[in-house]
């Protein structure tokens, strides 16, 4: 099982002598990079950081799981190796592997980029980033129940003065953050429509 860098598994795979099954872990790159080997590929749909909490078994538990084989004995290998973590399963097709990375990073990486916009513009009226969590932590378990139909404030209720009052507020303590509103407004816009 190879855990490297995506632009290191095929050399990775080429320094292995051909015969054991061979497999990685990433979301982004298909099977085509582990040839000639019959291959599998893992990814866990999960970001580390923190330890797990108080009674889960694995880390993976409950995490949703990509797998894909060259072959029916290598996608079992992979399915069974994340099953035995505690993940489920599911097959991605290497023509959706981009669009799936892609969704991923939203997801996780960009919420991250998001709150961190959060947080300077909070800080800049002296208060911490923890006053935000149980709104994040809302705001997420609301997603996860109704979709796009959590979406609430001044821009889903049509309240442009609120939103003007907004934008002059960011283009006064963090210019540079600015583009990244007007862009979440216009999309925000899109989905309350």
């Amino acid at each position: 099982m190879l855990a490297v860098p995506d632009r290191e598994i095929a050399r990775s795979a080429a320094a292995i002598k051909p015969g054991p099954l061979v497999g990685h872990c990433s979301g982004a790159t298909g099977l085509a990079v582990l040839a000639p080997h019959e291959c599998f590929g893992l990814h866990p749909l999960m970001t580390f950081g923190r330890t797990p909490a108080v009674g889960v078994a694995s880390p993976f538990e409950g995490a949703a799981a990509a797998v894909a084989g060259s072959s029916s004995r290598a996608l079992a290998v992979a399915t069974a190796l994340a099953r035995q973590l505690g993940m489920e399963t599911f097959e991605l097709a290497d023509a959706d592997r981009a669009a799936y990375h892609a969704a991923a990073s939203i997801a996780s990486n960009f919420l991250v980029t998001i709150e961190d916009a959060a947080e300077v513009v909070l800080r800049a009226t002296g208060h911490d980033r923890r006053i935000l969590l149980p709104l994040i932590r809302a705001t997420v378990d609301n997603w996860g129940d109704t979709g796009r139909t959590a979406l609430t404030g001044p821009v889903a209720r049509g309240d442009e003065e609120t939103v003007a009052g907004q934008r002059a507020a960011i283009a006064e303590r963090a210019p540079d953050l600015l583009a990244l509103f007007d862009v979440l407004v216009e999309r925000t816009r899109a989905i309350a429509g």
